[in-house]
């Protein structure tokens, strides 16, 4: 590799190997992340920082989700990326509705040219209903004008995993039966299987190398033993099982506890990554069964919380590191894994970036799994609750630093009168706060960042040209606390929302406890109890490790519980769900926040330069490619079930320049 590397650092030759992977990417969006590494990066440049502010809408399709389904809108998602086939697979711009229609559009018009929709029970499978895309493969061994040469992955809620042909639409009768694999018995019959009915495939299926990866949901919440978290790889031809990883170590090694077979969860529900060149599929873990407790779990609990690099073809483990020891946090690993290569003096190194809840970048070199950049072991506090056996230490970054600041004090009070910051003070002093991994109390614990970060499952791009990593965080205070169960209300514990973000003590089932938890807002005008801005968007050097800069995203005027006449609207952030992409026309584009505009954004600078305000919220990430001659940014506006009041729809918007007359 050391001839390689000096023959890397002539820039010249750099920018002739950048130039031609650009153009081999240019006009396409092929997974759901564009490329198979999930960089969220296009070649394309029509689009600019020059004259994106003439961007129009070019075509609106409604994929009628909601008008077919009107009493489950409450439970509706739209947060799929679509993504582009190549013309010897017929060109479709493919998408994917909630309840996982898979719907086959002409990428300039966006024309329906055919639909294919799935029979399963619509039940609401663990809380909502969302399909965030479809994968792609091309079978090697297959002529290209073979039925199902190309086929497309499609996991439903009811744990089954589809192939179908990309040109038309139809099942692939030779994968699994008639086109169809049932992955339930293989949860069922790994110990725990409790509450399968509340497990679903969610989020794309990875695939490497003629292997179609798929993992599932676990509802970590209501039970102490939950779902086992095995992630799964099946014969993406004839659809047989060729391995099963279980990600949390069962068996006793290297003075680590194992954990017991009765654990579920470690699951992987977000999007992993590849790099199929070098065999490596790479998941980020969420945390093991029940999240805020961990008594029945002593030690670390390995792998959960981790990137974990898979060996593709055969799912053994090449290396794995752990970001949250022993979590009781709900602090998964929610943000795909970036697939990069950053550029530091003058060599080009293979690497994998992981965003984290809490605010961290983790940066690895994708062979090794070594450290890029310095990672410190810090002590935190272990005074839990009785019986709970949490790690001394944890994992924190030098470089680059936490993207938001970490932990609370009652001084960080904030509210928009003296009244609000008075009540949000009193409300911090009677909750365990202070410095990040602050244990779960009956008390009460404040967790700063937001459980739901920080980064979370939108993730960020990276812009190989700068070595720039993008992506939104959020920091919002929010509370959780721990409830004996004879102090519960068993009618109320019986709720669905019971248990999640909402306040509502829910039972841990197996466990003396229940949670109560939600954002720490003031009561009398409704507002996050720390100061703005409680969204961002930041740009970080991954060469150097260092934040570029940092800009509020997300206006005040939809969230705000009264009309206030503000002129400007208050620039201060507010809650999102999706991630960016960024483009060789120097531009970030995303939506993702809850004030329904869709932003373009100079990546050097963090200048907004364009915004158009949808029917509803974007809350999914967008794409680009070209077709005709002309660069499209597509996004999914659908709004978000946890803000129903704002509106919950089915738009798929496609922006372009005027077309020259």
């Amino acid at each position: 590799m050391f001839w390689l590397n000096r023959v890397l650092s002539f820039p010249l030759v750099y920018i002739v190997l950048l130039l031609a992977v650009s153009n081999a990417v240019a006009q396409t969006w092929m997974h759901y992340g564009g490329d198979e590494g999930g960089g969220r990066f296009s070649a394309l440049d029509q689009i600019n920082r020059n004259n994106v502010g003439d961007l129009e809408l070019a075509w609106t399709y409604r994929t009628g989700a909601v008008e077919e389904n009107p009493k489950l809108k409450m439970f509706i998602d739209f947060q799929a990326t679509p993504i582009l086939l190549p013309e010897e697979a017929g060109g479709h711009l493919i998408v994917c509705t909630p309840f996982t229609k898979v719907i086959a559009l002409e990428p300039q018009t966006g024309v329906e040219r055919w639909v294919f929709e799935p029979k399963f029970r619509k039940v609401p499978y663990a809380g909502r209903f969302k399909c965030r895309g479809l994968s792609q493969w091309r079978d090697p061994e297959a002529a290209v004008d073979a039925s199902c040469a190309t086929r497309l992955f499609l996991p439903l809620p009811d744990l089954s995993l589809l192939a179908i042909d990309a040109r038309d639409g139809k099942l692939c009768p030779g994968f699994g039966a008639g086109g169809v694999v049932d992955v339930r018995p293989f949860i069922e019959e790994m110990e725990p299987a409790e509450g399968v009915i509340g497990t679903q495939l969610l989020s794309p299926a990875a695939v490497i190398n003629g292997v179609v990866v798929v993992t599932t949901t676990a509802n970590k919440f209501k039970s102490a033993n939950s779902v086992n978290g095995a992630i799964r790889g099946f014969d993406a031809r004839n659809g047989e099982l060729r391995w099963t990883f279980d990600p949390l170590v069962r068996v006793a090694a290297k003075g680590l506890d194992a954990t017991p077979q009765n654990v579920g969860g470690a699951n992987v529900w977000t999007i992993m990554s590849t790099d199929s060149e070098r065999d490596l599929l790479f998941l980020p873990t969420a945390s093991p069964a029940p999240n805020f407790w961990g008594v029945h779990r002593p030690g670390d609990n390995r792998y959960a919380n981790s990137i974990v690099a898979l060996r593709g073809s055969t799912g053994k483990v090449v290396w794995h590191f752990q970001i949250v020891h022993h979590d009781v946090w709900d602090r998964d690993m929610a943000s795909p894994p970036i697939v990069a290569d950053i550029r530091r003096d003058g060599e080009l190194i293979p690497a994998v970036i992981q965003l984290s809840k809490s605010a961290m970048a983790f940066t690895f070199h994708r062979e090794t799994g070594e450290p890029l950049f310095p990672i410190e072991e810090r002590p935190v506090s272990t005074d839990g609750i009785p019986g709970e056996q949490l790690s001394p230490t944890q994992p924190f970054t030098v470089k680059p630093p936490p993207l938001v600041r970490m932990g609370i004090t009652p001084d960080d009070a904030w509210g928009f009168t003296a009244f609000d910051r008075s009540l949000c003070r009193k409300k911090i002093e009677a909750l365990r706060w202070g410095p990040m991994y602050e244990p779960p109390t009956t008390q009460g614990t404040i967790m700063y960042p937001q459980v739901g970060g920080g980064s979370n499952w939108g993730g960020g791009a990276f812009d190989p040209q700068r070595n720039m990593l993008i992506t939104p965080v959020s920091q919002i205070p929010y509370f959780f606390r721990l409830v004996p169960n004879e102090e519960v209300n068993p009618e109320t514990a019986k709720l669905p929302q019971a248990g999640a973000p909402m306040q509502v003590p829910g039972y841990i089932g197996g466990t003396p406890y229940a949670v109560e938890q939600g954002p720490l807002m003031s009561p009398f005008i409704p507002s996050p109890c720390t100061a703005p801005p409680w969204n961002q968007l930041v740009a970080v050097d991954m060469s150097v490790g260092e934040i570029k800069w940092k800009v509020p995203f997300g206006v005040l005027d939809k969230m705000l519980p009264i009309p206030v006449p503000i002129i400007p609207p208050l620039n201060w952030g507010v809650p999102s769900a999706g991630g960016p992409i960024v483009t060789a026309g120097s531009l970030i584009f995303i939506g993702a926040t809850a004030d329904s505009r869709f932003r373009a954004f100079d990546i050097d600078t963090g200048e907004e330069l364009w915004q158009d305000i949808m029917p509803t919220s974007a809350m999914a990430t967008p794409m680009t490619y070209e077709a005709g001659g002309r660069q499209f940014v597509v996004i999914a506006a659908g709004g978000h079930s946890w803000y129903y009041a704002h509106g919950v729809n089915d738009y798929l918007l496609a922006y372009a320049l005027p077309e020259a007359q």
